[in-house]
């Protein structure tokens, strides 16, 4: 790229701190672009240069983008490309793409395609054979699972719970078991709900609360889930983007005496001895010697 501090702006420009700068042709293809959740200071140069140099930038909501863009002086030509005229606007970008453009996707803020319809253009793009070519950067998930001081070696996305409670409890209900870290994404007036329900279904499980993250009034609320539910039930704020992140389970504790004969005797009733003892070990993670020696005593008192 090359800086001038007094040549007018030609279209792939843009400026940082006062100074023009003149962003690299874009090659053809669709490109991703992640873009602030807030902090307007954490878009990467390359998302820069990317949307200056674009033919055009499908974007969610112009509004949104056109602030972005203005703040860096960028002069892109901007594209509506939502939910609700994807269908219309698909077929489009396509023919873009097939004419040799560079199309660049955005989101409102954050990664595009996480909880957005961009997949159904990527996944098209690429059955056409047009290059796809990802701009990383800000994602609210991301930021939400560093600050939550929870488990990240292994997390599940889960976008969106259900609105109502019945909807959102048999989604926890199905979710309880993961072996990780849960995130959502959360709406400040169902917070309070939302807990509650998952209080209920998944027990008391550290949690953190991480709203409005990289803003002025960024706040990250870790305790039970029950106990941040009360907190959320009374005047505590609620407004801005939320993202709620859930420890994963713990340990189940290993089966009494009565609970693990019970196991051996409904193993025993279709296996051999070995490989019903081998199964009830793996399943509670019990020694195979001792389930064996137990399996062993129940089928001797049985004869």
């Amino acid at each position: 790229m090359t800086a001038s501090t007094d040549h007018p702006a030609s279209g792939r420009s843009y400026h940082l701190g006062g100074t023009r700068f003149e962003a690299r042709p874009l090659p053809p293809g669709l490109h991703i672009v992640a873009t602030p959740i807030g902090n307007l200071r954490d878009i990467t140069l390359r998302a820069i240069e990317t949307l200056a140099a674009a033919t055009v930038v499908a974007c969610e909501d112009s509004r949104v983008t056109r602030r972005l863009v203005e703040h860096f002086g960028l002069a892109a030509r901007l594209v509506p490309y939502h939910e609700h005229n994807a269908a219309e606007m698909r077929p489009k970008l396509l023919a873009r793409l097939a004419a040799g453009e560079s199309v660049a996707l955005v989101s409102d803020a954050g990664t595009p395609l996480i909880s957005d319809p961009g997949y159904k253009l990527v996944e098209a793009a690429r059955a056409d054979g047009h290059a796809v070519v990802p701009v990383p950067g800000p994602s609210a998930v991301m930021a939400a699972l560093v600050a939550a001081g929870l488990p990240t070696d292994a997390f599940f996305f889960a976008g969106f719970l259900p609105v109502k409670t019945a909807g959102r409890r048999a989604r926890a209900r199905a979710l309880a078991a993961v072996p990780g870290s849960l995130v959502f994404f959360e709406t400040g007036p169902r917070l309070a709900a939302c807990l509650n329900d998952l209080a209920a279904e998944l027990g008391d499980r550290e949690a953190a609360v991480c709203r409005e993250l990289t803003k002025a009034h960024e706040e990250v609320r870790r305790g039970p889930l029950a106990e941040l539910a009360a907190h959320y039930q009374g005047d505590a704020e609620t407004r801005g983007e939320i993202v709620l992140v859930i420890a994963p389970p713990g340990e189940a504790p290993p089966p009494d005496a009565a609970d693990l004969d019970a196991l051996l005797r409904r193993a025993l009733a279709g296996q051999s001895m070995k490989d019903a003892a081998t199964a009830v070990a793996e399943a509670t993670g019990l020694a195979r010697r001792d389930v064996y020696q137990r399996a062993l005593a129940l089928t001797r008192e049985g004869e």
